[in-house]
């Protein structure tokens, strides 16, 4: 069992930057692939980024690739989400997800066994 907390969200005018943390308990933090979703309101959940279990190899959504940089610290049991050039699209909740078996892929809700209570983040024009 493994559970998250993220934190970091606000309010930030656009072309600022805001970093997300997103804290697991358990010892096994290591083992998991982690992913960042986003769900604005009257939308689905999408796919932001994943990380894998030694932060070797991301994932981004187009989306966000070249303004966003995931990132993990294995002996913190934390993985973080630097947002920069924020957009007024950006806004969302934002939530961090463990993913058990990397088989199953890393894009889509169903791929991921836990999921954080998300944490809201909204973009000014």
């Amino acid at each position: 069992q493994v559970q998250l907390v993220e934190s970091g969200g606000g309010l930030v005018q656009a072309g600022g930057s805001l970093r997300l943390s997103c804290l697991a308990s358990g010892r096994t933090f290591s083992s998991y692939v982690m992913g960042w979703f986003r769900q604005a309101p009257g939308k689905e959940r999408e796919f932001v980024t994943s990380i894998s279990r030694t932060g070797g190899i991301t994932d981004y959504a187009d989306s966000v690739k070249g303004r966003f940089t995931i990132s993990r610290d294995n002996a913190k049991n934390t993985v973080y989400l630097q947002m920069n050039s924020l957009k007024p699209e950006d806004t969302a909740v934002y939530y961090c997800a463990a993913e058990a078996d990397w088989r199953r892929g890393t894009r889509t809700v169903s791929d991921y066994d836990y999921w954080g209570q998300g944490t809201q983040v909204t973009v000014s024009s």
